[in-house]
């Protein structure tokens, strides 16, 4: 169990690869007591190799989550912060995507993170203290075509996360939303493979569309302006750190220059923009 004088303790989701691998050897070198979950036993085990306390974590089942929590709070009687990051991207045009899919999607990227969430509060409630940090994208706050489920599930934690703050602003619980552009990580191979799973591709009338979206998640380049995950291990810091940590934090030029294109352009023009772009 922890005590007053052991560091402070932290759950990331998501950590078997890309952004969550980095976030949590980045913060177990500042110091921090990291728990670092994955939704798979191959990769826990990797995890627990490199040295962690690692939790098999499936964010789309709620038996998953409800055993995670309860192994973590037999390790450790108090969380500092809570790191909601584990998601994938679900490919395709919105009139290709089923209920199915779009559960599936929600499941993973939403549902999922506000019951962990819901579960972690009253630990941190009881002591008036903590952090709750989101990884949520530029996708949350701007339309590109093709990724809809994705968009609209980070839309949706956006308005959860700015709703929560709302209703803790009486408390020292601390709420940031970290918005990433385009990251090195295993996204764009693991949106094809639920593109592939979900999408008929031949029966579409997108087809010539996804073509090139296909030769787009399969490229080994990178998008233009992409960083490595150590880009988000800064903003983390900072809202973990600071006495008064940001609401957002925006992450890669695209996302800066999108907010702001977004606050003073009309609609028309911006989805002009995004269609040039996501080209």
């Amino acid at each position: 169990m922890d005590s007053a004088a052991e560091v402070k303790s932290i759950l990331i989701t998501g950590c078997s690869t890309g952004i969550g691998a980095h976030l949590a050897r980045g913060l177990r070198d500042k110091g921090y007591r990291v728990f670092a979950s994955a939704r798979q036993e191959t990769d826990v085990k990797k995890l627990e190799a490199e040295g962690f306390e690692s939790l098999l974590l499936d964010l789309s089942s709620s038996d998953s989550i409800n055993s995670a929590v309860s192994a973590l709070f037999q390790k450790t009687d108090h969380l500092y912060a809570l790191i909601n990051n584990g998601a994938y991207g679900q490919a395709g045009a919105l009139e290709d995507i089923s209920r199915t899919a779009m559960e599936e999607q929600f499941q993973a990227n939403f549902f999922g993170w506000h019951e962990l969430t819901n579960l972690i509060l009253p630990s941190m409630k009881s002591r008036n203290s903590g952090r709750v940090i989101y990884i949520s994208s530029v996708l949350g706050f701007v339309a590109l075509p093709f990724r809809g489920p994705y968009i609209a599930s980070k839309f949706a934690i956006e308005g959860l996360v700015d709703t929560l703050r709302l209703e803790l602003r009486h408390t020292n619980i601390k709420l940031s939303l970290v918005q990433p552009g385009p990251i090195e990580s295993d996204f764009r191979q693991n949106a094809y493979l639920s593109f592939q799973k979900h999408v008929d591709f031949e029966g579409s009338d997108y087809r010539q569309d996804y073509k090139k979206m296909i030769k787009r998640l399969n490229s080994p380049n990178n998008a233009q302006f992409t960083l490595g995950p150590e880009a988000v291990l800064r903003p983390v810091l900072h809202a973990l750190e600071s006495k008064s940590p940001k609401a957002r934090y925006r992450v890669t030029f695209p996302t800066k220059l999108f907010a702001i294109l977004g606050r003073i352009l009309p609609s028309t023009w911006m989805d002009k923009v995004l269609s040039k772009a996501a080209d």
